[in-house]
Parts: structure tokens; C-alpha cells; sequence
């Protein structure tokens, strides 16, 4: 399957003199810069009729045409698979993602991801990059997520995204107890040994900051709410184990597991059987694609953190 397109545009005067990919770019606004590069360099599309560089100037008239074939991405296969859909229009889908669900297919994980759902639900995705998907939730974090149904959806939110205009705030439940609230701004990159794993890397490391308040203190946890500056893999979950206060049930960063002491038979119990990072995007927040409007949604805890909240907080009691 591929999609056809054909489209036109005359330069005006005030981009007479740029260059044709950055006046490709202004007047072809719903593609990206790489697809529009891409068409470039293939002929797809041309000025005047003619194949043109992308650093050739243009002038006040010239014509622009596009004349080609966006091919579905076939390497993924649809499957069914239970959404909980928080809502949806012709341009947008959000999820409230459930717990062990990966997001993309990737070594061992070739399928029964939420990408493969989503293609069952929406076949349109297809021929939209990564089947709409803008941004990920680890396998194991549950929560909001946005979907693009269109390509023009999927440039307005990588744009958004890129210039940090999306909400994104969690809760979690780390161990040990905050004194407050507070801000980390520490550069992230691949763990020097274990390549599954991000670490603190201050030379060469990507920006990552994290903003975190504290909603709940316990006797040896924190119930706290983190919202994102930046969105790293693993982010909240390295950041919050580099302040020593690593997520509840945490399998790559929380370090040994230990009990508190002289803590109740309920709370023993919940935490032995909590076997993810206690981490939920409970709330996400956007400017819609095609209209402007901002928009907000927020979805509850799941049952497994609300017990144990309700566990620690007997136990304090």
C-alpha cells in the first residue's frame, strides 16, 4: 500500500532569494525537513520541472511540484490487542498505556507491542513514521501517550516536543524520603558496561532535566510527582536512583531489595510482589495539530500503585 501525493506551491516574494529546501520547508510545512531533502535529491520534487539542489536559490514565482509515492512501512504487523483509549479524533489518538506492554518492536520483542495494536485499530497509520508514535513509555511505566493519525499531526507534535511545549508529569514512589522538592539537570548516556542501561554522563552525555515535588512522605518512602523537561529513556528512573532515592520495584535501577524495618505483614507483602518501577504519566498536555487548542488529559493511578500507597500509609498509621 502507498500513498499518492501531489501537491504545488509558487514562491512568494518575501522567500525570493533562499535556498530550496528552506523554502521547500516554509511552504510544505505538514513534512518534515528529511522527507523534504529526500524528494529533493530523488527528483520527486522539482522547481519549474526541473530537478533542482537543495542549496540552489530561488526566486519570486518559481514553481514548486511534488509528484510521488509515500510507502506504507510494512515491516510491522497488525494485531489486535485491548486499547484503553482516552480519546481520539481524525488527528490524534491518547492511550492510557497498561503495565508490561512494550511500545515498539525491537530485538525480542519482534510483536504483541502496542505499535502492533495500534495498526490493528487505525490500518491509516501505516503511512505515518513509526505508526504515529511521537514519543514512548518503558515497557513497564503505564500512562498517557499520544499517537498521530496523520503526517501532519506527527511533524506538530515532534516540533512540540522538540521545543519542550508538551506536558508531561508523572507519579511515582521512590524509596527513602525526600526532604523536598527539586530540580536535577544531569546529562545522560549509554552505561559504560551494561548497554541496556543509562547512566550520569557528564562529558558527551545528552541534556536531561527532571523537576520533582514531593505529594506524600512515609516512614521510609515518597510518594512524589516528576515532571519532564526533557525525555530520555529511562530518564525519571536514572535520575531518581542518582539522588539515591530509587523507584519502588524498579528491576534496572533500584538496587538490592530490602524491606523496611519493622514494617507491616501488608506492606512486606505488597512490596515483594510490586515487580515494575512505581512510575504513572497521569497527565499530558498539548496544543492540537489542526485546531490550537490546548488540550489536557489525566488518567487515575492503576490499582497496583493505589495499594501500595494505601499499604504505606497503613504502615505508617
Amino acid at each position: 500500500m502507498s500513498t499518492h501525493i501531489s501537491l504545488n506551491a509558487e514562491v512568494p516574494e518575501h522567500l525570493s532569494g533562499s535556498r530550496l529546501d528552506q523554502i521547500a520547508a516554509k511552504l510544505f510545512p505538514e513534512y518534515s525537513r528529511s522527507r523534504l531533502q529526500s524528494w529533493i535529491k530523488q527528483g520527486e520534487l522539482v522547481v519549474n520541472q526541473q530537478a533542482r539542489r537543495a542549496r540552489d536559490k530561488l526566486n519570486t514565482g518559481d514553481k514548486l511540484s511534488i509528484d510521488t509515492e509515500i510507502a506504507s512501512d510494512n515491516r510491522w504487523t497488525a494485531q489486535a490487542m485491548p486499547l484503553d483509549l482516552v480519546f481520539e479524533d481524525e488527528h490524534l489518538l491518547v492511550i492510557n498505556k497498561a503495565t508490561n506492554t512494550v511500545v515498539h518492536p525491537a530485538a525480542g520483542h519482534a510483536d504483541g507491542t502496542l505499535l502492533n495494536g495500534l495498526l490493528h485499530y487505525c490500518p491509516q497509520l501505516e503511512e505515518v513514521p513509526r505508526a504515529g508514535i511521537v514519543h514512548r513509555l518503558d515497557k513497564d511505566t503505564t500512562g498517557l501517550m499520544v499517537v498521530a493519525k496523520t503526517l501532519e499531526a506527527h511533524l506538530s507534535l515532534v516540533n512540540q516536543l522538540q521545543l519542550r511545549e508538551v506536558v508531561r508529569e508523572y507519579q511515582a514512589i521512590a524509596q527513602g524520603v525526600f526532604t523536598g522538592g527539586g530540580r536535577v539537570d544531569e546529562p545522560l548516556g549509554r552505561h559504560p558496561v551494561n548497554r541496556k542501561k543509562r547512566t550520569v554522563v557528564q562529558l558527551h552525555g545528552q541534556e536531561a532535566i527532571t523537576h520533582y515535588w514531593v505529594l506524600n512522605r512515609f516512614r521510609s518512602h515518597t510518594h512524589i510527582r516528576v515532571k519532564l523537561e526533557t525525555g530520555r529513556t529511562h530518564q525519571i528512573r536514572v535520575h531518581m536512583a542518582h539522588l539515591s532515592h530509587p523507584l519502588v520495584g524498579d528491576p534496572m535501577y533500584g538496587g538490592r531489595f530490602g524491606l523496611p524495618a519493622a514494617c507491616s505483614q501488608e506492606l512486606a507483602s505488597c512490596l515483594r510482589q510490586f515487580k515494575r518501577q512505581a512510575l504513572h504519566a497521569g497527565k499530558l498536555g498539548l496544543r492540537h495539530p489542526q485546531t490550537n487548542e490546548d488540550l489536557c488529559w489525566q488518567v487515575d493511578l492503576p490499582q497496583d500503585m493505589v495499594e501500595l500507597l494505601d499499604a504505606l500509609q497503613e504502615d505508617g498509621e
